[in-house]
């Protein structure tokens, strides 16, 4: 066969910082080359227009230099997201399949890969139709509702965490194989996509320039969303915390700048925030929901972390926290208060830096850091294989 000159890879996600963001990762792994991976020839995003979508683009098309990038809008989930119910899934489908399906032949798309979210309906319909292969990205510990329905129609998912494996598969070499027979290699365990060159990504000096004072840094992030408990317990916390010495940069979340605590000196907030590697590395704590890319790039650099799964959602950030055991410390939203505001004190000061150093060595063995490449590598041989 011919190799690969350069890929035509459609994108369809469902709108969340959860879905995108590691779709974001592996286009930058792409972009930044190296290896056997070919080139990005062109690139299409079926997207949903939700807001935390909408910036990640802004960003993706200054990252592609040049590449091609076409955006098509296929509306099935609610306005405010989460999973459309079944009237609305056949009201919407057919159309969005048509319009799915005309984006893919005019791109001429040769791989159709999936983030997750109940947009991916038409869009892998759409592609099946025309034979166009089918890669998913099961990213949470749990297995989506959306992911779970449309494996059969895909010819590989990739599974972020061993817990979201379909029950009865063996795993030999990140493989995982179920029932045996043709076909059997449809599950493969790569761990969740980081970004290139993670440990040496942002500017982690800039964020200690734009905090003031020289205390210890905690980086409280609510998610691409923003979190109404994350943000009322800083508001609650933040006078004995500034007193303390402790400095904060908060993302309260797009549109909730009316949530943050009072101007202070030692105290950013921001609704949104681009450079996330930079600032975690600049930490030396984090609070934060426990979402998959979230987690997994606080591993990936080792920074102690206090995870507050979002409750809501069949508690699939609670099964995110569990596959990193004792090396997260994990505090429900009830528990949020006085106690666990003194606690991030303690972590976070002169005490806890023995804590601090043994979590941070036991959360980078949590995460492989060649999960990028190792999914990519596979997206070409399907590729490749069509």
């Amino acid at each position: 066969m011919e190799p690969v000159k350069g890929l035509r890879i459609a994108i369809v996600g469902g709108g969340t910082g959860g879905h995108v963001v590691p779709g974001m990762h592996l286009l930058g792994e792409l972009m930044a080359g190296g290896g056997n991976l070919p080139p990005l020839a062109d690139l299409l995003w079926f997207e949903t227009g939700r807001r935390a979508e909408v910036e990640s683009m802004k960003r993706l098309e200054l990252d592609l230099a040049g590449v091609p990038l076409e955006r098509v809008r296929l509306t099935v989930e609610p306005p405010g997201g989460g999973a459309p119910g079944k009237g609305r899934l056949l009201a919407r489908t057919p159309k969005a399949f048509l319009r799915a399906r005309k984006a893919l032949v005019q791109h001429k798309s040769e791989l159709l890969f999936g983030l997750g979210g109940f947009t991916l309906l038409p869009a892998v319909l759409a592609a099946r139709s025309l034979g166009i292969p089918v890669a998913l990205l099961e990213i949470n510990a749990q297995p989506g509702r959306a992911v779970r329905f449309l494996t059969p129609l895909a010819q590989r998912v990739y599974h972020a965490w061993g817990a979201s494996l379909p029950k009865g598969s063996s795993v030999s070499g990140g493989a995982a194989q179920r029932g045996g027979g043709a076909g059997a290699l449809k599950h493969l365990l790569t761990g969740p996509p980081l970004p290139p060159g993670l440990d040496q990504a942002g500017d982690p000096d800039a964020w200690d320039q734009r905090v003031e004072g020289d205390g210890p840094l905690l980086a409280v992030l609510g998610g691409s969303q923003g979190a109404l408990a994350l943000n009322d317990f800083v508001r609650a916390s933040i006078d004995r915390w500034s007193a303390a010495g402790l400095r904060v940069v908060h993302q309260v979340g797009p549109g909730r700048m009316d949530e943050a605590a009072p101007p202070r000196p030692g105290y950013l907030p921001l609704e949104f925030i681009d450079d996330v590697p930079g600032l975690l590395r600049a930490a030396t704590l984090v609070l934060c929901r426990a979402g998959a890319s979230t987690l997994a790039e606080v591993a990936a650099l080792g920074v102690p972390a206090v995870a507050v799964p979002y409750p809501g959602a069949g508690g699939h950030q609670r099964d995110n926290a569990a596959e990193f055991g004792d090396a997260l410390r994990l505090v429900e939203e009830p528990e949020l208060g006085e106690g666990v505001a003194a606690d991030l004190l303690g972590w976070a000061g002169d005490d806890g830096r023995e804590w601090r150093a043994r979590t941070s060595t036991e959360l980078r063995r949590r995460v492989p850091v060649a999960s990028s490449r190792r999914i990519l590598g596979d997206l070409v041989e399907l590729v490749r294989g069509r």
